[in-house]
């Protein structure tokens, strides 16, 4: 079911509510990466919605259904956004008072960012192959990583042919991880596509992680923090990886690490059985309250 929420200067948001009768676990709220949307989680989260979690799959501002702006796009920003959200859930279901909020990538250092501003709001964060991104620690100048950072253009490449380069990249994934991935653009009436995401949004989204690196507020969270990773091989970015989440690991009251190896960056979208089982796992063992 789509829904819709309206956060700090009327900003609206859209959402897929994926919730059962009878939902009896804790709630859950899922939170995409950069440039991304909420149908990437399609696949997780029915099966997280079969397991008796309430589950909502959101846009952020400037993706997906959701309005844009042109500013608001800071990890403080838009964790407010994904806390309102929640005050709002909560308002109509006192389940909702105290979920755990899952978020990918650029998605994952913000839920982390929820926890350090909101962590009495939260029962848990998971970030998935994010929560730990320090783009300072990679490109000293924001203009470095700009330049390294910038998307490819894509607007105007024929739908299918995108498509198809999806499906020879992803070969295992399944038609509706593909489909969550051709929802991060518009198709056109000339059978082209052009990014949700504008390209301006794009960088403020990224200018605002290269601004806010999670290492800082550590130690201040006491909110369960569970990390799951995704590596293809020992290269000099998984060590890397590595090397932050063992600090995490360290600095946080509570923590959780799982490595999903050989694994995409969209690991939830790739292997949404295995992920599901994941959580479980943690609810089960009572990592989260």
């Amino acid at each position: 079911m789509t829904t819709r929420f309206s956060v700090a200067g009327g900003v609206g948001l859209s959402a897929l509510d994926w919730t059962r009768d009878g939902a009896d676990r804790t709630p859950l709220l899922l939170i995409h990466g950069l440039a991304s949307n909420c149908r990437l989680w399609d696949g997780p989260a029915r099966r997280l919605a079969e397991r008796g979690h309430p589950v909502v799959a959101l846009d952020l501002r400037g993706h997906g259904r959701s309005d844009a702006t042109d500013d608001g796009y800071g990890i403080a920003q838009v964790a407010d956004d994904v806390v309102e959200v929640i005050d709002q859930l909560a308002a109509g279901d006192a389940r909702w008072s105290r979920p755990v909020v899952v978020g990918q990538s650029w998605g994952g250092n913000i839920v982390v960012g929820a926890a350090a501003r909101h962590g009495s709001r939260l029962a848990g964060v998971v970030a998935v192959d994010g929560g730990t991104i320090d783009l300072p620690a990679m490109f000293p100048s924001w203009e470095e990583c700009e330049r390294t950072l910038r998307p490819p253009a894509l607007a105007g490449t024929p739908a299918t042919r995108l498509r198809a380069w999806l499906e020879a990249a992803h070969p295992d994934w399944s038609r509706e991880a593909i489909d969550g991935q051709m929802h991060n653009m518009e198709v056109l009436e000339d059978g082209t596509v052009r990014p949700h995401l504008t390209l301006d949004r794009h960088l403020r989204c990224l200018r605002g992680l290269w601004e806010a690196p999670p290492s800082e507020s550590w130690t201040s969270i006491e909110t369960p923090v569970m990390f799951v990773l995704a590596a293809r091989e020992e290269d000099a970015h998984t060590r890397a990886k590595r090397t932050q989440v063992e600090r995490a690991s360290r600095e946080l009251a509570r923590c959780r690490t799982e490595w999903f190896v050989p694994a995409d960056h969209d690991l939830h979208a790739q292997y949404p059985d295995r992920f599901a089982d994941c959580l479980s796992a943690a609810f089960d063992e009572g990592f989260f309250p």
